[in-house]
């Protein structure tokens, strides 16, 4: 048997190349996966992008030297188990190399999960290496797992940055200026936002994208980049920055007097990307990086995992309903089957292009099933 790997080069994102090399056999306690589907989002670009400062690379280490794979949600089928709790044909859902196939050593097992242990990975952050047991997953229904590998993880990033901002009493401001706002993880928290009283959310976006961005119902403004000048300078409002874009993030801390804080989520923008836009020199607050983990780690501890599944479960749920909603869909799942439709559709993600309602389900196999 033998693994298929989709590889990035680390300081050339748009140099990919696909890799083959022969699996070896399993220790005692390890399970072998077959990747079946996976989502590539601009999510996915921000892990590349900031692959070695936030150490997304070491997940799944390529034995090439200056190649990485960029990781991924989705869905996989055990095919070899070596491990008497976790038998050959389950599913799950969590966190996957772009390959055909991964090698997992499970570990604190519960009917509904489990944490991958191999050492590589003892240090980064655990909400990466948990294992979701579809059989028992309350967020998993078999006919919308495109739309779970889709959504799923940038959602729960929505909901914990809607949390966060509430958790700081949205540090003053009344309007939430969100960039990329036809991007999922930006319209996702846009979804939250909107139901917040007193709250204001407006959603900064390209012409093209504006009549996309109106049409969810979900930003009670939408602008575009060249008409910031139509916003108030003086509002008091925080700035959710998903584009990555340094000279939109400096015009924006110039511009608004009233800038009560700068959250900045990842990078859209890939080609524009300025780290020093975080630096000393940006006018107003400090552009600060947001951590789902950290945030996560906080309302775990303060209302108990129990209570925290229960809401994440509730709004997920309430999100789903309106993005599969039958009279205007949200979104729409593109299959890309084999290792030139995975090359074809990581450029056109990473370029940026492409319909807002589209999602790209991947997949290193041509046929279903791993065939």
């Amino acid at each position: 048997m033998s693994t298929t790997s989709f590889l990035i080069r680390k300081d050339s994102l748009p140099t990919t190349r696909l890799h083959t090399a022969t699996d070896q056999p399993l220790a005692d306690g390890q399970v072998r996966v077959r990747i079946d589907s996976f989502a590539l989002t601009s999510n996915n670009i921000t892990y590349a992008a900031f692959g070695d400062a936030m150490s997304y690379w070491q997940f799944f280490p390529s034995e090439e030297e200056g190649w990485g794979s960029i990781p991924v949600w989705g869905f996989a089928s055990m095919v070899q188990s070596l491990h008497p709790g976790v038998a050959v044909g389950e599913r799950l859902y969590g966190y996957w190399p772009m390959a055909t196939s991964a090698v997992l050593s499970p570990d604190r097992l519960s009917p509904g999960r489990f944490t991958d242990a191999a050492a590589h990975r003892a240090e980064l952050p655990a909400v990466y290496n948990q294992y979701f047991r579809c059989n028992a997953d309350p967020l998993y229904t078999t006919d919308t797992e495109d739309l779970q590998a889709l959504l799923r993880p940038l959602f729960i990033t929505s909901w914990l940055i809607d949390d966060f901002m509430a958790d700081n009493d949205f540090f003053g401001a009344t309007t939430m200026l969100l960039s990329s706002a036809s991007s999922k993880t930006a319209y996702g928290t846009a979804f939250q936002l909107h139901q917040r009283k007193g709250i204001e959310v407006i959603g900064l976006t390209s012409p093209g994208n504006v009549a996309f961005c109106e049409s969810l119902g979900c930003y009670h403004r939408v602008v575009t980049y060249d008409a910031l000048d139509s916003i108030a300078a003086d509002t008091p409002t925080v700035y959710i920055d998903f584009a990555g874009n340094g000279g939109l993030r400096n015009a924006i801390h110039d511009r608004f007097a009233n800038l009560k804080y700068s959250c900045s989520i990842g990078g859209t923008h890939v080609e524009q990307l300025a780290f020093k836009g975080a630096g000393k020199s940006l006018s107003g607050p400090r552009a600060t990086l947001f951590f789902a983990p950290a945030q996560i780690k906080k309302r775990t501890a303060e209302w108990g995992a129990e209570e925290f599944g229960r809401r994440m479960v509730a709004a997920w749920r309430n999100f789903l309903a309106t993005v599969t909603n039958a009279s205007n869909p949200w979104l729409h799942a593109e299959q890309h089957r084999g290792g030139e439709a995975v090359q074809a559709a990581y450029a056109q993600v990473l370029a940026g292009k492409g319909d807002p309602r589209t999602g790209h389900i991947l997949s290193l196999y041509k046929q279903p099933g791993g065939l």
